[in-house]
């Protein structure tokens, strides 16, 4: 995918152990502490791992330097897993100014599909950040 990098390295994407394999396809390869207490993949899990993939599909192809956060994302969880890698896709359905959906499928890697999904995402300049370049440690970033 031609565009702009997202690195997609923060503590919580660090910890989960999420690979880019490229801006729209992430992997994950579970571990015990990805699993709920019914020995199955934790649904929290998935969904964060289609937030990251959807947001960087998204980030690759802004324009300028637009800024973009999560509004809403809807799942359906098909089927489970227990162990194995899984992998995120995720495309831009269609974007405006301020708006972005995007679709994303979780398989595992048996191409059992796990979830599908569809998400909103607010598309702003980095001037609402009043300068700073994003969120920080100390909680989201604000327009004052």
């Amino acid at each position: 995918m031609a565009g702009k990098t997202f690195r997609g390295v923060d503590p919580l994407s660090k910890w989960m152990g999420i690979e880019w394999e490229a801006a729209d396809r992430v992997r994950l390869t579970i571990r015990p502490d990805h699993i709920n207490l019914a020995g199955l993949l934790s649904g929290p899990v998935a969904y964060a791992l289609i937030d990251y993939c959807m947001g960087s599909t998204l980030w690759a192809q802004r324009e300028g330097d637009e800024r973009i956060a999560t509004i809403g994302i809807s799942i359906n969880y098909v089927q489970t897993a227990r162990e194995g890698d899984i992998v995120c896709e995720s495309t831009l359905d269609r974007r405006n100014d301020r708006v972005a959906v995007l679709r994303s499928e979780v398989r595992h890697q048996d191409g059992r599909v796990l979830a599908t999904a569809v998400g909103s995402f607010a598309i702003f300049p980095k001037e609402r950040l009043g300068g700073r370049e994003g969120p920080t440690p100390k909680g989201p970033a604000r327009a004052d």
